[in-house]
């Protein structure tokens, strides 16, 4: 946080594209600025709850296909829907950060958490998917806003911010995974093991409160946040770049990948004969160990004029992980788990800080991530649906398997495309 990063308002523009703070507003994230502490709380906490609401689900999925009646494919909806909300919703999170500001829009989005992640357990089927969708668009407030909020706040230290919202959101996806079956033994229900997750998003949001009010303080009533910049350049025209459909892709690929895990590992060990209880703890201990690549990625990644080195090697583990659970799922499974988990975590954990690498400045950083989102999740929705229908079809799980390792190959050509040194609007970006 340089003195001379704080006095200029263009740094002070995350979510709100093409857009620049009201002066009020501008005025007030001079002053969070020296309130780090209260940042970087605010950060990891909205971090922890960016996968917790999903990990969570994957190990009763069974006892939720049941009380619901739901085949293979059906019960993949409960992963697919959220998918498709965020990247729907990641085209909306610009406009809302706009009206309203990006710390309201970060703690009305934990709100909107806590909500769908309560409506989830009401009895009707339909609300099951309903509360899927509204967790889904405010994980994608959450997933969009944070990129741009990262470059804004530490220019100097991004490619370390982002290994730790990177690996905040592990953690949170890790504890709830493990905690799932052993909160249902204690609470009686898959619904109360459940719930129990809003009470952390209430958490995050009451954190971001103060930071609502600091920044909004001295505005009017009903007055927009942001204003139009006026500006004859608006920056790269992002969907003429290959770089940043590169970038998107890769965001998609490597997603696709993790939310078939997330939905069918478990699932995958039970249906070789693993216990309930061992396979959840496998996966918690997959969504663990993602925490190594999630770190020590994007700290390399900081620290290299190319990336495609890294991009083809978080690949590779993944493609290794992927035919373990091939050819020996039960007997290799904490082997397999443990490396699809570094694997996981250096490709989630790359794509967040590329989509800051190959960017110039915080607007173009924002608009890369809102498109890398919106492409990216709606590209990993067809994953565990896709894949779920296949496995429904044939009876077993080697050919999805092999399908996925098709896309770990497809995911290494897209490492070294995006890996490469360039910006996004350079000539030779392209």
């Amino acid at each position: 946080m340089s003195g001379t990063d704080s006095t200029a308002p263009v740094d002070l523009i995350d979510a709100e594209e093409d857009f620049i703070p009201a002066p009020q507003v501008a005025a007030a994230r001079r002053r969070l600025r020296t309130h780090p502490a209260l940042l970087l709380t605010g950060i990891v906490l909205a971090a922890v709850n960016m996968r917790a609401a999903l990990a969570g689900v994957s190990p009763l999925l069974s006892e939720m296909a049941q009380r619901f009646h739901l085949a293979a494919t059906a019960s993949s909806l409960v992963t697919t829907i959220p998918l498709v909300f965020m990247g729907l919703g990641s085209v909306i999170a610009p406009r809302v950060a706009r009206r309203w500001g990006t710390e309201a829009a970060l703690c009305g989005a934990l709100v909107a958490l806590c909500g769908g992640i309560v409506l989830r357990i009401a009895p009707p089927v339909a609300a099951l998917f309903a509360g899927c969708a509204v967790v889904g668009a405010s994980i994608a407030l959450l997933n969009v806003l944070m990129p741009g909020l990262i470059k804004r706040d530490f220019p100097e230290r991004a490619a370390s911010m982002t290994a730790l919202y990177s690996t905040a959101m592990i953690l949170g996806a890790t504890v709830s995974a493990a905690s799932a079956v052993p909160l249902e033994n204690a609470l009686g229900s898959w619904q109360g093991s459940l719930v129990s997750w809003s009470l952390l998003a209430a958490v995050a949001a009451l954190v971001w409160l103060p930071q609502v009010v600091i920044a909004r303080r001295g505005t009017h009533h009903g007055e927009a946040a942001a204003t139009p910049a006026h500006t004859t350049g608006r920056g790269p025209k992002l969907t003429r770049s290959p770089l940043a459909w590169q970038v998107t892709l890769f965001m998609g690929s490597q997603s696709l990948i993790a939310y078939v895990i997330i939905a069918w590992m478990p699932t995958i060990f039970t249906d070789h004969g693993m216990g309930k209880s061992e396979a959840g703890l496998v996966f918690a201990f997959s969504t663990l160990v993602q925490m190594v690549g999630s770190f020590v990625v994007p700290m390399l990644a900081g620290r290299m004029r190319r990336q495609r080195l890294l991009g083809v090697a978080v690949s590779a583990l993944m493609a290794c992980g992927v035919t373990g659970l091939l050819v020996a799922p039960v007997a290799g499974a904490w082997l397999w788990a443990a490396i699809l988990g570094i694997g996981q975590g250096g490709a989630l954990g790359l794509a967040l800080t590329m989509m800051v690498l190959r960017s110039g400045d915080a607007h173009t950083a924002a608009r890369l991530s809102g498109m890398s989102q919106t492409g990216g999740y709606l590209l990993a929705a067809v994953g565990p649906l896709a894949l779920g229908a296949v496995h429904q079809a044939t009876a077993g799980w080697t050919v999805p398997l092999v399908l996925l390792l098709a896309v770990c190959a497809g995911l290494a050509l897209l490492g070294l495309g995006a890996g490469r040194d360039r910006r996004i609007g350079e000539t030779l970006a392209g």
